[in-house]
């Protein structure tokens, strides 16, 4: 029989290499468990990582990483674009993608009004998915904290924690920051179809789907702004990353994704105007950055997915070829098909141009 001590120092063991475990599958084994979403995030980081990026590089938020489909420009491209993403995320991508032996020749940027003035799911995603490393997640958080924006610093759903402390057991996977996915997830349930959407996200160079109703008239976020005052921290990265791009001689374009027009009929013409005027600002400070097509256009509600205003797979199509022809244009130094036309007034059908 075990004496106290014995059994004690027994079951500190059993515990230690219980939590041993634990942590080496929540580092090691993502895949296994976490959110169906979570492969399509690490589909862009291994393009990225391995500098497998083409002629053009998209970066923005979710309707960008649905709305433009890189196989359908005809030119080599890759869509790092991130559902929720913001400007940090932005530039992250863009810092590492000119760190390549061969750079893209242009990027394409595009977030909605949205990401610039509301926070979105930093931790839930950004973090959790590991898409900044730790440099880049300490840099950003202490940034926030030195512009006062706490939209950064905290979860939607407080934990309580100092920021420093979260961004640590993140950076490590402790489990308890996994725990929730790996109930979810059954440890193990959600490696098939996790690896599947890996490869398909490979093989579309970044691009996928949410929503793929045949049409939605839900109205968005923009629909429900009052004004546009962007985040301090937003505002930095985004202006970060249109620096950076100057200083390597990296033409961009900010191309807006469409809207349904159920959510363009609510959105206040003050709050275009002022988000108009506010991308116009950066064309005046930087030669080598363009708005392309107007800062908030619209597209019938029969070409959207789902509330989020997502393009549907026919409507993320048309778009593609339709913006493929300004982007050949743009890489030619020409403005040819750029005034707009690809993206607004009334479309023809989705077969009419296949």
């Amino acid at each position: 029989m075990l004496s106290l001590p014995r059994y004690l120092a027994v079951l500190a063991i059993v515990a230690a290499a219980t939590v041993g475990l634990a942590w080496v599958w929540a580092a090691e084994m993502k895949l296994a468990y976490l959110d169906p979403e979570y492969p399509s995030w690490l589909a862009k980081r291994q393009l990225l990582e391995s500098c497998d990026l083409g002629e053009v590089l998209v970066v923005g938020d979710s309707r960008a990483a649905v709305d433009i489909i890189p196989t359908l420009l005809g030119v080599r491209t890759t869509n790092l674009a991130v559902g929720g993403g913001q400007a940090v995320e932005a530039y992250s991508a863009v810092r590492r993608a000119l760190a390549c032996p061969s750079p893209p020749r242009r990027v394409v940027i595009s977030l909605d009004i949205a990401h610039f003035v509301e926070p979105d799911l930093f931790w839930e995603r950004t973090v959790r998915f590991g898409f900044l490393d730790a440099a880049e997640l300490d840099d950003a958080l202490r940034t926030a904290e030195r512009l006062g924006d706490a939209t950064l610093l905290a979860p939607r759903h407080p934990d309580g924690l100092p920021w420093r402390v979260r961004a640590l057991l993140y950076n490590v996977d402790f489990p308890t920051v996994h725990f929730a996915s790996l109930l979810r997830g059954g440890l193990l349930l959600r490696w098939a179809e996790n690896r599947a959407t890996l490869q398909a996200g490979m093989a579309a160079r970044g691009q996928y789907f949410f929503g793929t109703a045949a049409g939605s008239d839900a109205v968005a976020t923009e629909g429900t702004l009052r004004a546009f005052v962007p985040l301090p921290v937003q505002d930095h990265y985004f202006r970060r990353m249109l620096a950076l791009l100057a200083a390597h001689g990296i033409a961009a374009d900010f191309v807006a994704m469409p809207l349904n027009r159920a959510t363009a009929r609510h959105v206040l013409p003050a709050v275009v105007s002022d988000f108009a005027a506010y991308l116009a600002d950066f064309t005046a400070s930087y030669p080598n950055f363009s708005v392309v097509g107007g800062a908030m256009p619209d597209w019938p509600d029969r070409y959207f997915g789902d509330e989020f205003a997502h393009l549907n797979p026919d409507g993320a199509a048309l778009f593609s070829r339709r913006f493929a022809t300004c982007l050949h244009a743009r890489l030619a130094g020409s403005d040819a098909g750029c005034d707009g036309g690809w993206q607004v007034d009334e479309l023809a059908s989705a077969a009419a141009d296949r």
